[in-house]
Order: C-alpha cells, then sequence, then structure tokens
C-alpha cells in the first residue's frame, strides 16, 4: 500500500495529481513510466482521465524507489520487478545475482573496484571543497 496520506480511504482511487503531489514525482513522469513500465496500467476514464488504483499507487512508489533511491536504470527496474524484486526493503542492495546477472554476463567488475574507489575519492574532494 501507499506510504503518503493524502485523507482518502485507502482504497480509494487517486488522480495523477494526487499520486503527483502525494509522492512528489511530476505527472509528466508518471505518464512516461506508464509508457516504460507495461504492468502499469491505472484506469483511464473519459477524457483520457487516469486513476489510480492502490496497486498502481504502490507500483509507482517502487519505480521511484528503484530508479531514484536505488540507482537502477528503467530496463534495470523493469527487469527487477518482473523478476519479484521490486518489493525488496528500501536499504536492501541487490547483488548481481539476485536480480538475474550472472558474473559471466559482463566484465570482471572487482577489476573496476580500484578505479571507483579513485572516483569516489575525487567526487568526496569535490563536495568537501
Amino acid at each position: 500500500m501507499s506510504t503518503f496520506d493524502d485523507g482518502k480511504d485507502a482504497d480509494a482511487l487517486r488522480t495523477i495529481g494526487e499520486v503527483s503531489d502525494g509522492l512528489g514525482i511530476k505527472p509528466h513522469v508518471l505518464r512516461y513510466w506508464e509508457q516504460q513500465f507495461p504492468m502499469l496500467k491505472p484506469l483511464k476514464r473519459s477524457g483520457g482521465r487516469r486513476y489510480y488504483r492502490p496497486d498502481d499507487v504502490s507500483l509507482v512508489e517502487t519505480i521511484d524507489r528503484l530508479v531514484n533511491r536505488e540507482g537502477y536504470t528503467l530496463k534495470g527496474a523493469k527487469a527487477a520487478i518482473r523478476a519479484g524484486k521490486g518489493s525488496e526493503a528500501v536499504g536492501e542492495v541487490p547483488t548481481m545475482l539476485s536480480i538475474g546477472v550472472a558474473p559471466s554476463d559482463g566484465p570482471d567488475l572487482a577489476a573496476f573496484l580500484p578505479q571507483l574507489k579513485a572516483i569516489r575519492a575525487r567526487l568526496a574532494a569535490i563536495i568537501e571543497a
């Protein structure tokens, strides 16, 4: 269920504006996500007005968490949701295997660790300056 409280019953339908205000996501982003995530299908009534069901709102929250807080790409978030990984608790860091990527699918990521640490150190220095 949704984590925002807009005074409506938990099972009530919400307009795109209500979802946008409640979650802090711009309406154009919600409409774009509908195109990118086929499982996100709010009801559309006359005039194309969208009504988000509680499950739709929950899915939007999951997409927002994966993309904006956990750093997934849209493609990665879509794959994680399809694989049932989208409902992991906030703060859990997905491993490559947990999202279906085998170590043999790409370069040895351990080889990049020194470079990533150097980049992190440079960014920290910039932020502190």
